[in-house]
């Protein structure tokens, strides 16, 4: 088949008109593995297929891109760079999309092989094509191209050949194309800069960071909202914080909320300023941000009292991320009867809202009410018992009924809650003293579909491998629990037939 294969690849450089060549080619390459093809593929010609993509006709060229798809998977990166790169180069200018997703896929395996990348390195016009593939509409040919300079960027030749050469005026100025392809450009500079403190060094110094953070602390309140998200995403390594503090970029993001009370146009930004807040009280130090910053933790609590659902939302989810550990638990605690009134509001919404605010409210309160056994303390187990009665007048009941709903998505959220409370003694007393409740965990019949059936495993998991569940559930029930475990999430009772004689 192979042997097929390249006779009919040779075919097309003598043919003009090869399109009934190309559908055979296409047929016979289905159906060749890929191992096959690897052998003789340092001998392909392919030159004839990339000019057979210049010419004006559809089905040509999807043909064209399949087959080259395929031969090219088969060849070694470093071939595809020495002796295709003024193909490539063409394929990036092409006036069809998949050429340049083909070419751009390529220009990806290339990047990633170390012996291959500097033949990338060393064509500048190519790389100058895959800058000016950001500032295209096609949004696919434009993240395959920032994928690709990103993966270039990880080296110090990389980091060079794009901030040390005209590259960076290529890049400049394709940023001019529009708000969109500006973004873009700002998404490939986080990017790099978070990499490491050296990738940070080269962005800053190219002036890009800097100007996306004028756009943030500027009065445009969209371009603040899209802006916070590429900053949060810098602020996700350790020199990226360490760099936007040395700036000042937190203090006057802190002091935008603050001043956010007399902006009508507020509601654009300040989700995404909260949520900054709360990705970096867990990053660093919940205390410490939430003792530094304090207008971030009355924001959260302001926002829970809203009527809107998208600043509801954040809110919910911004608790969620500062009760996921035990020094965010204490902070929240010091707020004192301000926390429960805050809990009591999160357990109205998760059986009042809409489902995807329910789901939310939920997920939030499975992190809040987690604590990791060997982190459990007497004071820690008493707080959370304390936090699970403020969330209505029978939390167990709520979430039970949420979990009976015929949803899969709100199902498996409740069954996280039961989870996230089922190594603590209080909650399995509660578990144990509700009526039906030990049925309910043991009952395979009431999940449905996979997603179902790994969240109740988990549930029965978390309660079998407690040290308490034996001494508080009994010994029978330990060891159905038990029995449950070693049979895993998917299984199912046979059921048993009676022959009768006589019957057909």
């Amino acid at each position: 088949m192979a042997a097929e294969a390249l006779a009919l690849l040779r075919e097309l450089s003598r043919l003009e008109a090869p399109l009934e060549e190309l559908r055979a080619l296409h047929s016979v390459l289905q159906t060749v593995p890929l191992g096959e093809l690897r052998a003789p593929a340092a001998e392909l010609r392919l030159g004839p297929l990339f000019s057979l993509l210049h010419e004006d006709h559809r089905e040509q060229t999807t043909l064209c891109v399949s087959i080259l798809e395929r031969l090219l998977q088969a060849m070694e990166p470093v071939h595809i760079a020495r002796d295709l790169g003024a193909d490539l180069q063409k394929g990036l200018t092409h006036p069809d999309d998949s050429v340049k997703i083909l070419t751009l896929s390529q220009v990806g395996r290339i990047v990633e092989n170390s012996d291959a990348v500097t033949e990338i390195l060393n064509n500048g016009e190519l790389l100058k094509q895959i800058v000016y593939c950001i500032g295209g509409d096609n949004l696919s040919v434009a993240k395959a191209a920032i994928k690709s300079l990103s993966k270039i960027s990880l080296t110090q030749a990389g980091l060079e050949a794009l901030f040390e050469s005209n590259l960076l005026d290529d890049l400049k100025r394709v940023m001019k194309t529009n708000d969109i392809v500006r973004y873009r450009v700002y998404e490939l500079i986080v990017e790099i800069s978070s990499v490491s403190p050296e990738s940070l060094t080269y962005c800053t110094t190219s002036g890009l960071v800097t100007q996306l953070l004028r756009e943030l602390t500027g009065e445009d309140v969209l371009v603040r909202a899209t802006c916070i998200e590429m900053v949060t995403s810098l602020a996700y390594t350790h020199h990226g914080r360490q760099y936007l503090a040395q700036e000042g970029v937190i203090d006057q993001i802190s002091n935008i909320i603050v001043g956010a009370d007399s902006d009508p146009f507020s509601s654009f930004y300040l989700p995404g300023f909260v949520k900054f807040f709360g990705n970096l009280a867990i990053m660093d130090s919940p205390q410490q941000i939430c003792e530094r910053y304090p207008v971030f933790v009355e924001k959260v609590f302001e926002m829970t009292e809203s009527q809107d659902p998208t600043m509801i939302g954040v809110a919910v989810d911004t608790v969620g991320i500062l009760g996921s550990n035990v020094e965010g638990k204490q902070v929240l605690q010091k707020t004192g009867t301000r926390f429960e009134r805050l809990l009591m509001k999160i357990g109205y919404q998760a059986k009042n809202a809409s489902t995807e605010l329910k789901i939310r409210c939920l997920d939030a309160i499975s992190s809040i009410f987690y604590i990791p056994p060997e982190q459990q303390t007497e004071d820690l187990l008493r707080m959370t018992e304390s936090w699970f009665s403020a969330l209505s007048r029978d939390p167990l009941e709520l979430f039970r009924g949420i979990s009976n709903q015929p949803f899969p998505e709100l199902h498996c959220a409740a069954l996280k809650v039961f989870t996230a409370i089922a190594n603590q003694p209080w909650a399995q007393k509660l578990m144990f003293n509700s009526p039906g409740f030990v049925e309910y965990v043991m009952d395979r019949s009431v999940e449905h579909d996979k997603a179902s059936k790994d969240a109740k495993y988990e549930l029965v998991k978390a309660l079998a491998n407690s040290k308490t569940v034996a001494e508080i559930f009994g010994n029978p029930n330990y060891l159905r629990l038990r029995t449950y475990l070693s049979e895993g999430p998917y299984y199912v009772k046979p059921i048993s037939t009676t022959a009768v004689e006589g019957a057909e």
